[in-house]
């Protein structure tokens, strides 16, 4: 169903701090639970737990518990220069 480019994307938007997971939702089509599956099947045991860990206590991965002050999905930091 996704191509390797999608679910490398949706690997890399989950890992964002900024990323909600209603991007993904809106972006992909897979809604929380559907990306925790998807992470668990894709990443090794150790990245999974170390991920989960991760996004459990970050408000924005969720839009209804983030800060109206954060505008972007990104930090601008995020990408270096090629």
């Amino acid at each position: 169903m996704y191509t390797t480019a999608d679910i490398s994307r949706i690997i890399e938007m989950a890992w964002e701090d900024r990323t909600p997971f209603e991007a993904i939702l809106l972006e992909y089509g897979l809604n929380e639970s559907a990306v925790i599956r998807l992470m668990r099947q894709q990443l090794k045991k150790s990245s999974f737990e170390m991920w989960r860990k991760r996004v459990a206590g970050r408000n924005t991965k969720h839009l209804h518990k983030r800060s109206p002050d954060i505008l972007r999905a990104y930090c601008i930091r995020q990408y270096k220069p090629k």
